[in-house]
């Protein structure tokens, strides 16, 4: 089922969702306190909002460097075409990396950007290397992250007028 627009969703709606993106483990009896419900309707709310595909799924964030991933990779890609073809090649090298953690399609100069968090700058190379064997490029920018200031799961859950 398709997610729903954020009109869509209530008061109540949004405050399960806020606490669970900002602590998915949260026991069922304090997230209906936040929500303002009793425990069962509370559940059944949360279990709504992943079935419509609000919620997609629940995880553990972990800091990459406490298991040896040192190293943040901004790439910058511009295709060499645009056919559906080579999207479904670059499509199927990308995913199937784990060391890409997004993948963004662009508007402007730049097709698509990929960001990347692996041990080392060898690990890297030996991405980029496999990247331009296995998908025609017009261009690669590479820019490696010294400092992450932010990084958040957490969306800001615009308002309806109405509420």
């Amino acid at each position: 089922m398709g997610a729903r627009k954020a009109g869509s969703l209530d008061k109540i709606d949004r405050r399960i969702i806020k606490a669970l993106m900002e602590r998915a483990d949260i026991p069922i009896a304090e997230l209906a306190k936040k929500a303002g419900l009793s425990q069962t309707p509370c559940w059944q709310r949360v279990q709504k909002l992943e079935q419509n595909g609000v919620i997609q799924k629940r995880v553990a964030i972990v800091d990459p460097k406490a298991i040896g991933l040192n190293l943040t990779v901004v790439v910058a890609i511009e295709a060499n075409e645009h056919t559906a073809n080579w999207l479904a090649k670059f499509t199927n090298y990308v995913t199937k990396h784990p060391q890409v953690v997004d993948v963004l399609r662009m508007a402007g100069d730049v097709d698509y950007v990929l960001k990347l968090i692996v041990e080392d700058m060898a690990s890297y190379d030996k991405f980029y290397k496999g990247l331009i064997e296995n998908v025609p490029l017009k261009n690669v920018s590479s820019r490696f992250v010294m400092e992450t200031i932010k990084n958040t799961t957490v969306l800001a859950i615009p308002e309806p007028e109405d509420d």
